[in-house]
């Protein structure tokens, strides 16, 4: 498990784009037959990313670096599969998960285990754990389950469908707030005009991406813009300071995950055009 440390706007904004890169963006999740964890000390979000092949891949982590016996001891997870059908297996219970299907899993269980259905086309599981509280139960939902939110136009190349999977009106949780967003062909921009929430902290998975496709991911204060430039299947970590925006060569699907004070999907402060610098 890799750690990163938290970092405050006033420190950020002298990062060079090595630096910036090194603290934000996290470039390699997806490697087959591995399972890789990154544990932010924003929000003490865990990021990760498993591609089981010949074997079943245990959710694991040492003592050490989590602090508990398993896991899931004081955590809940949320897991969307990118890739081929896969199974999720949870103390027993096997979920069987099509692409951009989604499970969380709830704090205290104790066994979680990855397979692909076809080892030569195998699946690919992003993960999202956050602390947690309370047991809530492990609950399925594939994408026709998922609550739609139709935001955008053709005109302004942000025509988009946000689906809402882990929330307070759909799979409950103790913080973790979880969903993807699918641009319609044509369609280049995501949230913009951009916006903060400082009560929560975010991450993005970007996916769907031609080989030699790339997002501009716009971060940083709004009056102090920085941007990365993400690649297929690579995620960035947004502190509750920075916006959260960007534009693609061609259209994408992105995976965004949350933890803070709330579970209000709309508490945002927007941004208006004229003040971004």
């Amino acid at each position: 498990m890799e750690i990163r440390y938290a970092t405050n706007p006033t420190e950020a904004k002298q990062y060079d784009t090595e630096r910036l890169r090194k603290e934000f963006l996290i470039e390699t999740l997806f490697v087959p037959g591995q399972l890789n964890l990154v544990y932010s000390h924003v929000d003490r979000i865990i990021t990760g990313g498993v591609i089981p092949t010949n074997e079943p891949i245990l959710l694991d982590a040492d003592k050490k670096e989590m602090g508990s016996d398993f896991f899931l001891e004081r955590r809940e997870i949320g897991i969307i599969n990118i890739g081929p059908k896969g199974t999720v297996t949870v103390d027993g219970t096997d979920y069987e998960l099509e692409t951009k299907d989604c499970l969380y899993v709830g704090m205290g269980s104790k066994e979680v285990t990855f397979k692909s259905a076809d080892a030569s086309q195998p699946a690919k599981f992003y993960l999202s754990s956050t602390p947690a509280h309370k047991t809530y139960p492990t609950v399925k939902a594939a994408l026709s389950d998922a609550q739609p939110n139709h935001l955008g136009s053709l005109s302004q190349s942000n025509e988009r469908t946000i689906y809402k999977f882990i929330h307070n009106e759909g799979i409950q949780s103790c913080q973790l707030v979880m969903g993807m967003t699918l641009l319609d062909p044509s369609n280049m921009w995501n949230t913009m005009p951009c916006h903060t929430h400082n009560r929560r902290a975010e991450t993005y998975l970007y996916f769907d991406m031609p080989e030699d496709g790339v997002v501009f991911h716009l971060m940083g204060e709004p009056t102090e813009t920085r941007h990365l430039v993400v690649r297929n299947e690579q995620a960035i970590i947004s502190p509750s300071w920075s916006i959260h925006s960007g534009v693609g060569t061609s259209n994408y699907t992105f995976i965004w995950a949350m933890a803070g004070e709330n579970q209000e999907f709309s508490d945002m402060d927007m941004v208006d055009m004229k003040d971004l610098k």
